[in-house]
């Protein structure tokens, strides 16, 4: 009977499933996707704003960035072990929601002790930053495409079409965090530090709401998988760490994915601080630039997913978009702020280099792993690792020059101000292209099978 059950659930797996299950499993990253973009976009400029040094903001950033790196690296190896892939999502947006409203909602453990000491601060909102990232990273390894698609169905088709429906709401809840941003910028003015807490507290606790909404929607619609990420009919061992750490490309891969990431993750954090300070652009420019990055960076995407890709087109993609990476960094640099609308047009072609550099990074991915499936999570984990801490570190140096240095000089109407921020995001993201190109050049990218997986996934 319990053979009989099994293969039966194998046989209606291999169907095409519905409508309404896709949509119900779409939604799942919903909270996320709309707290992950308001941490890269608001986070540094939101504490700074508050009152915390430079180098203290990105202390608490880069609190979260490990917290994040090692749940990562530790989380997809026990839920592929122990499955339970929606208690583990349940749990882990739980405490994203708790945690998140902590971050932006003020210093919880200042009330307690009665303090408000730029120490007790800094470390308030590093605890509060580090359980936020736990969760997170708890909630995005259980809703993974190789981790719960795989075992939700058989059929490659509703795998193609599970993984495009959560790419379609990841754009949703970014739009929404900057619709959101954009609303309340407008309504409200910024005034004193209460009105700026105020309005950072609203974009939170409105994105935790929406998000919150459709995680409920996900565990109510989705059913617990049931099936073993395996095929019928084929026994197949556990890949152990070794064989990936042998191979020359998993090397490649790793740095070109850590650089790729360096490139979206700094230039989103230093974009707010950019448009604001050095081109003195109104308060809604912190949604609107964003925004259109975004938008931009989604449509290249879809148009990027529709091709046939091989490992020389994947090379000249990823230097298309490190080549349009560099010149954007260039007119970063010398962006005068009275001609601060031209930054409208930089964002079109920092969203479509954006797109080229990373969904051309990610099939590099899929030439690495080929048909290995049982061993991609470490994969996966370890690149991420990479990507968390590295991002983290990035971002505390920048900063911590930033709080030793004048932010703002050399300034007049003509060349603008040539700050850190500006060095930062016209310089760090085009040198990581540039390195990548050279990366990408040297790698030997030969498939065994045409990828046939969605390349955002």
């Amino acid at each position: 009977m319990v053979i009989g059950s099994a293969m039966e659930d194998e046989e209606s797996c291999t169907e095409l499933i519905g409508r309404c299950s896709v949509f119900y499993y779409g939604v799942g990253h919903m909270l996320n996707d709309i707290t992950s973009a308001c941490w890269f976009t608001y986070l540094l400029v939101f504490l700074t704003d508050i009152g915390l040094s430079p180098r203290d903001a990105a202390a608490v950033m880069l609190s979260g960035q490990v917290a994040d790196a090692f749940t990562v690296m530790f989380a997809g190896d026990l839920i592929d072990r122990f499955g339970h892939f929606k208690l583990w999502h349940g749990a882990g947006s739980a405490v994203v929601a708790i945690s998140f409203s902590s971050v932006f909602g003020g210093c919880l453990p200042c009330k307690i002790f009665g303090t408000n000491s730029s120490i007790m601060r800094t470390v308030g909102y590093s605890v509060f930053s580090a359980i936020f990232n736990v969760g997170w990273a708890a909630a995005q390894v259980s809703h993974m495409y190789w981790s719960m698609v795989n075992c939700i169905t058989l059929n490659p088709t509703s795998r193609v079409v599970l993984a495009s429906c959560r790419n379609a709401f990841t754009m949703v809840a970014n739009l929404t965090l900057y619709a959101v941003a954009l609303a309340v910028f407008s309504a409200s003015k910024s005034r004193t530090r209460i009105d700026i807490e105020n309005q950072y507290r609203w974009i939170a606790y409105l994105s935790i709401f929406f998000g919150c909404c459709f995680v409920g929607i996900f565990l109510i619609g989705t059913k617990e998988p049931r099936l073993k990420q395996n095929v019928p009919g084929k026994v197949r061992q556990r890949i152990s760490w070794a064989h990936w750490f042998k191979k020359v490309l998993y090397y490649q891969v790793a740095v070109l994915y850590m650089l790729t990431r360096l490139v979206t993750n700094v230039s989103q954090a230093l974009l707010a601080f950019y448009v604001i300070n050095d081109l003195q652009m109104g308060q809604s420019s912190k949604a609107v630039v964003p925004a259109i990055i975004y938008i931009c960076s989604f449509v290249v995407s879809i148009i990027l997913q529709e091709m046939t890709w091989t490992g020389n087109r994947l090379k000249v993609f990823f230097t298309a978009g490190s080549v349009l990476w560099i010149f954007s960094g260039a007119g970063v640099l010398i962006l005068p702020s009275s001609m601060h609308n031209i930054m409208y047009l930089l964002s079109v072609t920092i969203g479509v280099a954006n797109a080229l550099m990373t969904v051309t990074c990610i099939s590099m991915q899929s030439f690495l792993v080929g048909e290995d499936i049982d061993g991609c999570a470490i994969v996966y984990g370890s690149l991420s690792f990479l990507d968390k801490i590295s991002c983290g570190v990035a971002l505390y140096v920048l900063e911590s020059y930033q709080g030793s240095s004048s932010s703002l000089h050399s300034c007049n109407s003509f060349r603008g101000c040539l700050s850190l921020t500006r060095y930062g995001l016209g310089l760090v993201p085009a040198s990581c292209a540039f390195l990548g190109v050279l990366i990408t050049y040297s790698m030997d990218l030969h498939p065994t099978k045409p990828l046939t997986e969605p390349l955002l996934s």
